[in-house]
């Protein structure tokens, strides 16, 4: 099943099994007489076992980009800073010598080391300082992505179940895991705005 199938599959709400019914009045407990509330009560626990039941259907591969924008251990900081203000995005995976995810670089790292917050366009702020003269992120201009990366990373391969990740990054506070495949090598990147855009949180 392609994609644009899953899609539609999960477009409709979930349809509830027996199986999940019965998931929800183990969950809940047994009832000799149900009253509405009752009723309603069984209901949102059986919608909750579908939820999971479909996004347990649904794989990091389903709903992963690729290529993915990476950089080298050795990349030097500015190049980092460069990419990602290019393209836009707010993370990138770090390679070592052998194409193994060594860590990752986001947003976040920069900050961490500026000791600014967060706010508006964050790289290309960083990308302009860095050409100036006074700037908090200069001491980074000599650096490379092995020095500022966040390791080890935290991955997921492409099997791993959407809900899976979805608790990931909630209990790990992370918006994005590279995906990688059975030799450990990058085959994608699955980040918070995928799950957004997944038909399942669309169910939620």
């Amino acid at each position: 099943m392609d994609t644009e199938d899953k899609n539609r599959q999960f477009a409709a709400p979930p349809d509830i099994s027996d199986d999940d019914v019965v998931g929800a009045m183990r969950e809940i407990g047994g009832y000799l007489d149900i009253t509405p509330g009752d009723l309603k009560e069984v209901m949102r626990a059986a919608y909750r076992h579908a939820l999971r039941r479909i996004a347990n259907a649904v794989h990091a591969g389903d709903i992963m980009k690729t290529p993915v924008h990476s950089v080298r251990i050795d990349t030097p900081v500015s190049a980092v800073v460069a990419l990602m203000a290019r393209q836009r995005i707010s993370g990138v995976p770090v390679l070592d010598r052998d194409e193994k995810i060594a860590g990752v670089i986001s947003e976040r790292d920069f900050l961490r080391l500026m000791g600014a917050p967060e706010h508006g366009a964050v790289m290309s702020v960083i990308a302009e300082c860095m050409n100036g003269s006074s700037c908090l992120a200069l001491p980074m201009k000599a650096q490379v992505a092995a020095d500022i990366m966040t390791a080890p990373a935290i991955t997921v391969n492409r099997e791993t179940p959407l809900f899976q990740i979805m608790e990931i990054f909630s209990s790990k506070k992370i918006n994005r895991a590279p995906v990688v495949d059975d030799s450990g090598s990058l085959a994608g990147i699955v980040t918070r705005a995928d799950i957004i855009a997944s038909p399942v949180a669309g169910l939620r």
